[in-house]
């Protein structure tokens, strides 16, 4: 799959223009959803907004390209940290906070006619579930879903070592969508991570989240030492392949037809 590179992008809200937009009836919504916070000592702070956004845009830009009305809204840059308050300028957005902004986008949308969004996530931390069921009871007009990009192709066919933060995963996916902002691997801490000691969070029936501090000492989980742009650009093609057309059937789908 090609990077798109085209100069008219009518799907990308933040480089468009009110004379485009308003000639469109938009089919579908798209917000990306980051976090602001530490990625062991290789990657930047922002490195779950910069994936987020170039796996959203490169969607985006192929399933406008396929004839779904698409509209990609700006990425908000912060998640919930409550975990990693103790970590120098991991910014939190607490769920409520995130819950008022979600209201405020939906109504907007409601208002304009656009019947259906997506909330594409960058951020393990974050966890709209509920979040949808409550929206849904004030907008039942909007169909609203919730994808984790990072989920959406099989990690283990492209890493030897995934990990969950700052790993090889993201540390290729960074190596490909931003190098030059990827510190040589020579500098980057191991990304060992202790887990839960009780067997009923280690089982996964018991769950509460990582206190940050006491679990890695790099901020990392998972070992990047493996990692390479080559490795992230097969991950991200195969991630931008199967969320473009789920854009595509979704942006055609109605209410009606969704269930079979």
């Amino acid at each position: 799959m090609t990077t798109m590179t085209n100069k008219y992008k009518p799907y990308l809200l933040a480089e468009t223009n009110w004379k485009e937009v308003r000639e469109i009836e938009y089919e579908l919504a798209v917000l990306p959803w980051g976090a602001t916070e530490a990625h062991n000592f290789h990657l930047p702070y922002a490195t779950d907004n910069y994936q987020v956004e170039y796996v959203a845009e490169q969607a985006a830009a192929h399933a406008w390209e396929a004839g779904a009305k698409v509209v990609l809204l700006p990425c908000v840059p912060f998640g919930v940290n409550t975990g990693q308050l103790s970590v120098d300028l991991c910014i939190n957005m607490r769920p409520a906070t995130q819950l008022a902004v979600l209201y405020d986008v939906v109504d907007v949308l409601n208002r304009q006619g656009v019947d259906k969004l997506i909330i594409l996530n960058g951020h393990g931390g974050n966890d709209f579930k509920t979040m949808i069921r409550e929206l849904s009871m004030t907008f039942p007009n909007v169909f609203i879903a919730w994808v984790n990009w990072y989920r959406v192709a099989d990690w283990n066919l492209y890493f030897d070592e995934p990990g969950d933060h700052a790993g090889e995963m993201e540390t290729s996916s960074m190596m490909h969508i931003r190098p030059d902002l990827v510190r040589p691997l020579v500098e980057a801490g191991p990304g060992e991570a202790k887990t839960f000691r009780l067997d009923g969070f280690k089982e996964g029936w018991a769950v509460s989240q990582r206190d940050w501090h006491r679990v890695t000492t790099d901020t990392g989980v998972g070992n990047p030492a493996k990692a390479t742009a080559e490795k992230g650009k097969l991950y991200l093609d195969d991630t931008v392949e199967k969320l473009a057309k789920f854009f595509v059937d979704l942006a055609k789908s109605t209410k009606e037809n969704l269930y079979e």
